[in-house]
Order: structure tokens, then C-alpha cells, then sequence
């Protein structure tokens, strides 16, 4: 897969198009991380009950999921710096509203149309950067570098959350956010080439119908089940999310331009990015999510100390993922996927056995192994989502493996919820800690089903053609 020829004269800026794609990859995972180590009090300071607080977080979930791989087609038949670049806009405007939000239900909405930004900010990323980056070892380093903005925004997120939730207020948060991705969306009209598919597609009205239906209904389900699954209502938007995306795969495979082709996963390295990303929220992404609240609830953590200790998960991502490149002379892409998914799964087993009177040292093994098999699984997943598909794809391929990632969490954090508990007045330290076990037994056991599965597909196939221009 070759970098296409840009729009105009022009010159593609490596260097400039990495900056600004990691810098906006990093604000989206810092701004819905953010909430994590303090949801309680921001529920509490916007008005919030029980109900809400579970929608700050699933808000975002719904609007990155539903639109991904849209964004992702329309970046690539209609110009990806167009798309990324109008993402961060409406990042910022997201944030500031979030700001100003009168009140809570402003804020969870607000929330969601940040989540509907961040989709048209990761879906044209990785596509921008194969199109900057040539096929070889400096596009894997470039991805490397955007899978450790990923670890990056992690680690930050819950800090910067909690440090200015203490200091200032919720509203702050928002505030400090949209000035900075104003400041990006600046450096992206400026520093980026454009570039698209050679031969436009027409829109897939039904596809996007469906799918964004379907995702909608489902995460609203898993969030809504939180509360009890055999509810009529968590039933209803279960049942209705996976008929939508039944509905979608149908879509898909008898329109003439499909906005996914399904004919991909006849493709072993596609099967592995979007099932290798699926088992990533699941068993890893979903878990460390609701890790900062187990803490508090287990060993009285404050939302700034338990943001501390993710972060040694999430930082040592960073550095893992920076170095992974050196994987790629000795491991295909497919191999350094199960590779980190195993590693994952170790280091989570070695959080077993938290209790209240322990301290949060005794999680430190366990999360700087899987801290680095986290930067190692990030690097192959960016490395598979523009290699098994054809270069003219390469935001599609963004935008479906990203989706899968984030259906995997909403999943993942509805499993976590539900094995381990929610803090409250009617559930002791000790319960919570049982709870938290069984939890990470839950979340290893999935790491390792994931690598094994992904270990079933070969190494993908020659890309196609390039057709962008």
C-alpha cells in the first residue's frame, strides 16, 4: 500500500501530519477518559443521578460508535483532512458547550456530540498518516507513534480530570479541552495535504441508518443494564441494536457501493484487526475504565491517586508502543496482535487478589505488564487497520477497527459492572474486592480467548492497488 498523490501541489508533511493526528488522537482519549476518576463528583456537581452518571461516559460511547465507520467512508470519498479537520471544530465546540452546559442534561448531551466529533477525528487518522507515511519502516514507526497517543491521552485523562475537578470545577475540564483542540484544529487546516479515493462513492443512506441505529440501541442497552438485564426496556434496545446490525450486514451486502465490503473478512489480517480491536475493549479497554472507580470503592483511593495508578498502566503503554516498531522485523502484524493480548491477560491476572487493607502498590506488577502489552497491541492494531484493506480504504479500515474497539468497551464495561459491583452505601469493601477478583479472572480469561483466536488467522494477504489520488 503506497501513499497516495495529493489534491493539490501542495507538499505532504510527515512530520506535521503525524503531529496533529496523534496531538487530536490523544485530546479524544483524554477527553473521555477524563470523567473516570471522578465521575461521583462530576455527576454530583451537573445534577446527576445514578442514571446519569452512567451516561457520561456512555454518551460518548454512542457517538463514536454509531458514526466511525461513516465518518471513515466519507473521509475517504470526500477528502480526509476535510473530515479530521471539521472533527476537531466540532470537538471544540462539544467541549465549550459541555462548559457552558446549564445543567446536567446539556452536559450529557454535550457528550455525545463529542463522541460524534471524536469519530470523524480517529476514522481519517491512521488514513492521513499512510497517505503522509510510505509503505515500509517509516509508516510503522508513524503508527507506533499514533498507538502511543492512544496510551497517552489514557494516562492523562483521569489526572487531568481529577487534578482540575479539584482545583477548579467539571465545567473546567470542558473549558481547558476546547481550547486546546481549537488550537489543533488551527495546526490541521494549516499543516495538512488532503487526500481521498480516486473514484468518490455515493452515500450509503440505509448503511449509516443502521448501523447508527443499531450501535445506539445496543450500547444504550448494555448501559441501561446496568441496572437489571432482564428489565422490558434493556431487553427492547438489546434485541432492537442487534437486529439493527443485522439489518446493516444485509445493507451492506446487496447495495451496489457498500459503505463496508463485506468481501473484507475473506481477508485473515482484516479478521484480525477488527476481532483482535473487539477483544482489546473487551478485555482490556472496558476493565481499566471502571478500574479507577473499583479503587476507590476497595482501598478508599481518592479520584486523584486512583487516576495516578492507571496511569502506570496506561504510561508504560506509551513507551511500549513507541518501541514496538522493533517487533516488526520478527512478528507479522496478526502475531503481535495475540502477542499483546497474551501479555495483557498476564498482567491482568497478576491483579488478583486485591483487598481493602492492601496497597495500591501490590497493582503495580500487574499493570506495568499490561501496560506494555497494551503499547504493543495498539501498534499492531493501527499497523492492521490500513494494511488489510485496499489503500483507497485506509480511513474505512480506521473506522471499523475503532468501532469494534469501542463496542468492545461499552461491552467490556457492562461485564466488569456486572461481575464486580458498583460502589455504594449497600456494598462493603470486602464484597467489592470479591467482586473485583472475579473481574479480572473475567477479563484475563478474555485477553487470552482473544489471543488464541487471533492466533487462528494467517498473516493478510497482499494489499490492493492503491486508487487514491
Amino acid at each position: 500500500m503506497s501513499p497516495a498523490p495529493s489534491d493539490s501541489a501542495a507538499p505532504v508533511r510527515p512530520r506535521a501530519t503525524l503531529a496533529v493526528t496523534a496531538a487530536a488522537t490523544a485530546l479524544v482519549t483524554v477527553a473521555y477518559t477524563a470523567p473516570t476518576a471522578s465521575l461521583a463528583a462530576t455527576a454530583q456537581a451537573a445534577h446527576l443521578g445514578a442514571t446519569g452518571r452512567t451516561w457520561i461516559l456512555t454518551g460518548t460511547l454512542v457517538g463514536i460508535s454509531a458514526l466511525l465507520l461513516t465518518a471513515g467512508s466519507a473521509a475517504d470519498d470526500h477528502g480526509r483532512k476535510r473530515v479530521f479537520t471539521s472533527g476537531v471544530l466540532l470537538f471544540a465546540a462539544a467541549e465549550a458547550l459541555a462548559a457552558l452546559a446549564p445543567g446536567g442534561t446539556v452536559y450529557l448531551a454535550a457528550r455525545i456530540l463529542l463522541g460524534i466529533a471524536s469519530a470523524a477525528v480517529l476514522a481519517p487518522a491512521l488514513g492521513l498518516i499512510s497517505h503522509a507515511h510510505p509503505a515500509g519502516p517509516e509508516r510503522i514507526r508513524a503508527l507506533g507513534i499514533w498507538g502511543a497517543s492512544v496510551g497517552l491521552g489514557i494516562a492523562v485523562g483521569p489526572v487531568y480530570g481529577a487534578l482540575v475537578q479539584q482545583w477548579a470545577d467539571w465545567r473546567a475540564v470542558s473549558g481547558g479541552l476546547a481550547l486546546v483542540s481549537a488550537a489543533v484544529a488551527a495546526c490541521a487546516a494549516v499543516g495538512l495535504t488532503e487526500s481521498r479515493a480516486e473514484r468518490p462513492r455515493p452515500l450509503d443512506p440505509y448503511g449509516v441508518l443502521t448501523l447508527a441505529a443499531g450501535t445506539t440501541l445496543l450500547i444504550a442497552g448494555l448501559a441501561e443494564g446496568r441496572s437489571g438485564w432482564a428489565r422490558p426496556a434493556v431487553v427492547a434496545l438489546l434485541a432492537g441494536g442487534v437486529v439493527l446490525l443485522a439489518a446493516f450486514a444485509v445493507v451492506e451486502a446487496t447495495v451496489r457501493e457498500p459503505m463496508l465490503d463485506l468481501s473484507l473478512f475473506r481477508n485473515p489480517g482484516f479478521i484480525a484487526a477488527t476481532g483482535g480491536a473487539l477483544f482489546t475493549g473487551l478485555s482490556l479497554v472496558g476493565f481499566m475504565s471502571y478500574l479507577p472507580t473499583l479503587l476507590q470503592g476497595v482501598l478508599g483511593l481518592s479520584g486523584l491517586a486512583a487516576g495516578g495508578v492507571l496511569a502506570l498502566w496506561s504510561g508504560l503503554s506509551v513507551i511500549a508502543a513507541l518501541q514496538a516498531r522493533r517487533l516488526a522485523a520478527r512478528l507479522s502484524a496478526t502475531a503481535q496482535v495475540a502477542l499483546g493480548l497474551l501479555i495483557c491477560g498476564l498482567g491482568e491476572a497478576g491483579l488478583y487478589g486485591l483487598t481493602p487493607g492492601s496497597s495500591w502498590l501490590r497493582l503495580a506488577p500487574g499493570l506495568a505488564v499490561a501496560g506494555v502489552g497494551s503499547g504493543v497491541l495498539n501498534a499492531a492494531l493501527a499497523r492492521l487497520a490500513v494494511s488489510s484493506v485496499p489503500a483507497h480504504r485506509a480511513a474505512m479500515g480506521s473506522g471499523a477497527n475503532n468501532t469494534s474497539r469501542y463496542i468492545g468497551s461499552a461491552l467490556g464495561v457492562a461485564v466488569t459492572v456486572a461481575v464486580a459491583g458498583t460502589p455504594g452505601p449497600a456494598t462493603t469493601a470486602d464484597t467489592l474486592a470479591t467482586g473485583t477478583d472475579h473481574a479480572v479472572l473475567v477479563a484475563a480469561a478474555l485477553c487470552l480467548l482473544g489471543a488464541t483466536l487471533t492466533l487462528t488467522t494467517r498473516t493478510a494477504p497482499a494489499p490492493h492497488p492503491a486508487r487514491t489520488r
